[in-house]
């Protein structure tokens, strides 16, 4: 049970996870604010007290935690766009870190935004928790989860692929890529996962990719603060790496979530694909056949 000072809110961005995460902390007894962030919430929130807050304004979601007697914050939902410059409302404390976020922003990938964001809810007196430490049930496991196992030549693309999301997250660029036939053909970058997907089944109608198969391997950057922006799959993502003509999906055990368990493992056994959790055996590189 996570330790929570004060009501515990959630910033919502798009998609499930939020949902889900509001779901489990009603399920430990919680109340949970639904703090939903202006054009990227797409959820329906009726049924818990929520508002709606511009991400830029730090003012009004400082007083909305002060009104709600919030302590905990928990992130959960994509966020698309970067927070309007011109639109930003600084609290006295956010404004003494403000040279510090405009170099962030410039420069930063989204981790150090999110290491950011958590230590300007800091200074507003909340304690941000992991939303995994809400709802651990959506951590992927280690092994399979689905009928289809992976055969030796998806353990050569779970590998390269999974070597190569490390790289990426270490630039803090992305966190996933996808391997056909040992070679890596796809890197994630900000357009995400499923934009990815799009381009190898774009590559595969062009017959630039003629190999059949194919793993997409998602992995947490390594140095990635666990509190914000865990790599995640979805029912989606395995609809999506089907169209790819991909053999399957790996995701990082412990440190990656998959939302809606059981419709990924249904769409999995409907498509004949392999979803599994890795666990990498050293920093370098992604070892984990059995």
């Amino acid at each position: 049970m996570p330790d929570l000072s004060g009501r515990l809110a959630i910033l919502a961005g798009k998609g499930r996870f939020p949902v889900l995460v509001a779901r489990a902390a009603r399920d430990m007894g919680h109340n949970p604010f639904i703090v939903a962030i202006r054009g990227e919430a797409d959820q329906d929130w009726s049924g818990f007290d929520h508002c709606q807050i511009s991400i830029a304004d730090l003012a009004q979601l400082a007083r909305t935690i002060r009104r709600e007697a919030i302590g905990s914050v928990v992130f959960a939902g994509g966020i698309d766009r970067r927070p309007d410059l011109a639109n930003l409302r600084p609290t006295w404390r956010s404004l003494m870190a403000l040279p510090a976020f405009l170099r962030v922003f410039a420069a930063g990938g989204d981790d150090k935004i999110l290491r950011f964001a958590i230590r300007v809810l800091e200074k507003e007196g909340v304690k941000v928790l992991a939303a995994q430490q809400i709802a651990p049930d959506l951590l992927g496991t280690p092994g399979p989860l689905a009928q289809m196992r992976p055969g030796k030549s998806d353990w050569r693309d779970i590998e390269a692929a999974g070597a190569v999301a490390l790289a990426l997250g270490r630039l803090d660029v992305g966190q996933g890529s996808v391997s056909v036939g040992g070679r890596v053909i796809a890197l994630e970058g900000l357009e995400g996962t499923d934009a990815m997907l799009a381009r190898v089944k774009e590559l595969r109608a062009s017959k630039r990719l003629t190999v059949p198969g194919g793993v997409l391997v998602k992995m947490c950057k390594p140095d990635q603060d666990e509190r914000a922006d865990l790599p995640s799959i979805g029912p989606l993502t395995v609809i999506n790496a089907h169209a790819a003509g991909l053999a399957g999906i790996a995701v990082e055990a412990g440190r990656a979530l998959v939302l809606e368990r059981e419709q990924v493992i249904d769409e999995a056994n409907r498509l004949g694909l392999f979803v599994i959790g890795i666990k990498p055996a050293n920093p370098e590189a992604v070892q984990c056949q059995p």
